[in-house]
């Protein structure tokens, strides 16, 4: 039962991620890429699932917050390398799995707490 809670929480994590990065890189292709104004409104509506996502977590706010960034630093590394098509680096994947071992410490302790 546990093991599907993490699951579960996980993929929560990874969805939000992937929403707050959707809703952050439609600006960016707007203004650095010439991209459409229109570009604005899928941005706002990522923005807003981002923050309604959170909002489905039963921890404490900021426990979320904490644990969540440390799977958003790891989708942040594949979004880089599978968008941007840039190289990741060894030292970013190290700095990937620290961020997600800290996630790990602060989602065990906080259930164990």
């Amino acid at each position: 039962m546990a093991g599907l809670l993490i699951l579960k929480t996980f993929a929560l994590f990874v969805l939000t991620a992937v929403a707050e990065i959707v809703g952050c890189y439609l600006p960016y292709v707007w203004l650095r890429k010439n991209g459409s104004p229109l570009l604005l409104i899928p941005a706002f509506a990522c923005l807003a699932l981002f923050a309604w996502l959170l909002t489905l977590h039963p921890a404490a706010s900021g426990r979320v917050y904490a644990a969540y960034g440390g799977v958003y630093v790891a989708v942040a590394l594949v979004w880089l390398w599978k968008v941007d098509r840039a190289p990741v680096t060894m030292w970013d994947i190290t700095g990937a799995a620290v961020a997600i071992a800290g996630m790990g410490i602060i989602v065990w302790g906080g259930w164990r707490a």
